[in-house]
C-alpha cells in the first residue's frame, strides 16, 4: 500500500472538527484511505450507491444518534444531498453530550456538490481535505522503502527518475500507475473516461450530451497548458460561448480540469487576463491524446506542455494550505509558468524545464524584474541543484516538492 499524504491530514482534522469531508476525482483512493482509517476507529461504513445501505439511513436520526460515539464514514455522500441538513443537527447535538469531534468522514467524487451542500449547513462543523492523485513523493518514498536494506547496486536517484517518469506517462490514479503493463494502465484509464461521461456528466449536468463533453476534454488536451480561448472552442462544438464555460466548470468541479490564473500585481503592465487550462492527471490527458507509450510521448507535439501540467500538479499537491498559484504574462513578453504566494508573503517565480540544460526563457528573466520574488527557479527533470546566477536556483522538480512539503 502506497501511505498518502491526505491519512495525517484526516486524521489531524477528525481530532479537531465534527466532520471531515474527503473530496477528490473518482478512483483515486478515497475509500481505501478512508477504510484504513476506519479500522483505526472502529468506524462504521456506508457507501451510499448501495441501496440498502441508504435505506439504513431513511432516518438519518434514529440511525446515527444511537452511534454517537462511533465514526460513521459516508462514500459517496452527494448521492443524498438532503442528509446535509440532518447531521447539522446530530453533530449540534452531539455537541451538547460530549461527543463533538470525529464523528463523520464525508467522502465525495466533486467538488462543488459536496462542498455547495455542505458550506450551506455545516460551516463551522467541517474541514475539508482534497485528495488528489498519486504525487511524485508519494510513489518515490514507496519506491525507497521497497528497496532492499543491503546488497543494493542501484541508485536511488536513477530509480526516482525512472518512478517519476512511470508517473508522467501513467498520471496518478492508483490502479493506473499500479498496472502490470503500459496497455493494461491506457485501457483503465480509458475506461475510467467513460465512466465519467456515461455516469457522472449524466448525474452532476444530465442536460449535457455525452459525446459534446468528449469532444471538448480533448479539445482542452491539445490545447494543453495554453490560454482558453472558450470562443474558438465554441465555434468547433456549435455551441454558444458562455456553454463551454459551463461544461468546463462541470470539469472543474470534477477535479479533472484546473484553471490556472493569471498572477496580478499592480504593476503598471498590460497584464494578461485568460486563465491558461491544463487536464490535471497527465495520464488522463495522454490517454484523451491516445498516447500510450514513453516513446510516442516524446514525440508528440503536446509533450512539452504535458511536463508543464505534470509539474505543476505535483507542487501544488504539497504547498501548504492558503498557497496563492497562478502564471504571470505580459503582453512585451515577459512570462512565469507558476508563481506561488506562500501564506508568509514570500513569492516564489518558478520555470519548468523538462530539457537537462534548463536554460530559462528571456521572458523568465523579464518577469524577475517584475515579480521581484523571493526566489527564482528553474525546475527540471533531473535531480541536480545548482545557482545558475542572477539569482536564479536550478533543482530537480522531485527536489523542490521536498522542500515545500516541509514548510
Amino acid at each position: 500500500m502506497i501511505e498518502r499524504f491526505a491519512h495525517k491530514k484526516v486524521e489531524d482534522s477528525l481530532k479537531r472538527q465534527a466532520a471531515v469531508a474527503l473530496v477528490g476525482p473518482r478512483q483515486v483512493g478515497k475509500t481505501t484511505l478512508a477504510l484504513e482509517v476506519g479500522r483505526q476507529h472502529n468506524a462504521i461504513y456506508l457507501d451510499l450507491e448501495n441501496d440498502s445501505d441508504r435505506a439504513k439511513l431513511s432516518d438519518p436520526r434514529d440511525f446515527l444518534l444511537p452511534n454517537a460515539k462511533r465514526l460513521v464514514i459516508l462514500d459517496e455522500i452527494h448521492r443524498v444531498p438532503e442528509l446535509f441538513s440532518q447531521l447539522r443537527g446530530i453533530i449540534d447535538e452531539g455537541r451538547r453530550q460530549g461527543a463533538g469531534k470525529g464523528r463523520f468522514l464525508l467522502l465525495g467524487s466533486a467538488s462543488l456538490d459536496l462542498l455547495k451542500q455542505s458550506s450551506e449547513s455545516l460551516a463551522g462543523r467541517v474541514a475539508y481535505i482534497e485528495m488528489t492523485t498519486l504525487s511524485p513523493l508519494e510513489v518515490m518514498l514507496k519506491n525507497v522503502s521497497n528497496q532492499p536494506a543491503e546488497g543494493n547496486t542501484r541508485k536511488p536517484a536513477e530509480d526516482n527518475t525512472g518512478v517519476s517518469d512511470k508517473l508522467w506517462l501513467r498520471g496518478g490514479f492508483p490502479d493506473s500507475f499500479l498496472a502490470e503493463t503500459n496497455r493494461d494502465s491506457f485501457a483503465w484509464r480509458t475506461d475510467l473516461i467513460r465512466t465519467y461521461l456515461e455516469r457522472d456528466v449524466a448525474m452532476f449536468a444530465p442536460r449535457v450530451p455525452a459525446e459534446t463533453m468528449r469532444r471538448l476534454w480533448t479539445m482542452l488536451a491539445y490545447g494543453q497548458a495554453t490560454m482558453l480561448n472558450a470562443s474558438n472552442i465554441a465555434r468547433s462544438l456549435e455551441i454558444s460561448s458562455p456553454t463551454v464555460q459551463r461544461y468546463i466548470d462541470l470539469l472543474v468541479d470534477l477535479l479533472l480540469v484546473r484553471r490556472l490564473q493569471p498572477y496580478t500585481v499592480n504593476l503598471g503592465k498590460r497584464l494578461v487576463r485568460t486563465p491558461k487550462v491544463f487536464i490535471r492527471d497527465s495520464g488522463l490527458l495522454h490517454a484523451l491524446l491516445a498516447i500510450d507509450e514513453r516513446e510516442q510521448l516524446l514525440g508528440h507535439p503536446v509533450v512539452g506542455a504535458s511536463w508543464e501540467g505534470f509539474v505543476i500538479e505535483s507542487l501544488m499537491s504539497v504547498v501548504p494550505e492558503r498557497t496563492v498559484a497562478g502564471f504571470y504574462r505580459t503582453s512585451a513578453g515577459a512570462e512565469v509558468d507558476l508563481v506561488l504566494e506562500l501564506p508568509g508573503g514570500d513569492r516564489w517565480a518558478i520555470e519548468i524545464k523538462r530539457s537537462v540544460t534548463a536554460k530559462p526563457s528571456r521572458g523568465f528573466y523579464q518577469s524577475i524584474e517584475d515579480l521581484k520574488p523571493q526566489r527564482a527557479i528553474v525546475v527540471h527533470a533531473n535531480s541536480d541543484k545548482y545557482a545558475m546566477g542572477n539569482g536564479i536556483q536550478v533543482i530537480g522538480f522531485a527536489e523542490l516538492s521536498r522542500e515545500l512539503k516541509h514548510l
